[in-house]
């Protein structure tokens, strides 16, 4: 099966590369909500190559442990590498939808951005409400793709690259709207609901960071933007003032005690 422009920008030079963009703002919002403390057992799900693992490794000190745990073989393998040195951290090859952690055995359950890409949010939130302590933490990061703006003179073209994106980009892509449902759905509190609204005035960050080349192509090949409209679209990559933006959703909730 042929992967979808956004999950086929999901490679680690792409992440990593997101993650130290001024475009990654939104992760200081995430690691804040987190409040890792000493002797946490924090598990990264969906953690790519592992760019949060070592800050992680550092919050938790020698006595917490960090668990990051990714699908793709390739993405944990340079988490490994990264993160050799590392004694209480530990990276797992695994579905999201099975995660393989003891019940009730983690306080903070860290998920950025990834659940707009798996087959069913609802089960990766059950699994990840399962992992945690009573008061433990959960803290979501998704964006909200239908918030996609990029200042366009065919405001019709902006609308069917927005719609192209929504539809056809990722399996979830409003997932951030409804991360409080599912979150409550699974049992917890939620606690905090953060919007975190990305902005770009650069072309270039926001083709580092949007992919919009590649997602043009694929909006032109779908027929939501004619071959015309998509020059046009491109062009306008290069000219100036450029605006963009998209907002993603930290949504923070809690485990209560189980009788």
């Amino acid at each position: 099966m042929s992967r979808t422009p956004l999950e086929a920008a999901r490679s680690r030079d792409y992440l990593l590369r997101l993650a130290h963009s001024d475009a990654g703002r939104f992760k200081a919002i995430g690691n804040a909500q987190l409040d890792l403390g000493s002797g946490h057992v924090v598990v990264d799900v969906g953690c790519g190559p592992g760019a949060d693992l070592r800050s992680y490794a550092e919050a938790v000190g020698p006595t917490g442990r960090v668990i990051g745990i990714d699908h793709d073989a390739e993405l944990i393998r340079h988490a490994r590498t990264d993160t050799a040195d590392l004694a209480n951290v530990s990276t797992e090859i695994a579905d999201a939808h099975r995660l393989p952690v003891e019940s009730r055995s983690v306080d903070r359950v860290h998920i950025d951005r990834m659940l707009q890409h798996v087959s069913s949010p609802a089960t990766v939130i059950g699994e990840a409400a399962r992992l945690l302590r009573p008061a433990g933490r959960i803290v979501c990061v998704e964006p909200d793709w239908a918030t996609l703006v990029i200042d366009h003179p065919d405001a019709a073209a902006s609308r069917a690259y927005t719609a192209f994106n929504v539809e056809r980009t990722a399996p979830n892509a409003t997932i951030g709207r409804t991360l409080p449902r599912l979150l409550r759905d699974a049992g917890l509190t939620v606690d905090a609901i953060i919007p975190a609204t990305v902005v770009f005035t650069d072309a270039a960050e926001a083709e580092n960071v949007l992919t919009i080349r590649s997602v043009t192509e694929g909006a032109v090949a779908a027929g939501y933007l004619s071959d015309e409209q998509g020059r046009s679209w491109l062009q306008h990559l290069d000219a100036e003032p450029f605006f963009a933006s998209i907002t993603l959703f930290v949504v923070t909730a809690t485990a209560q005690a189980r009788s």
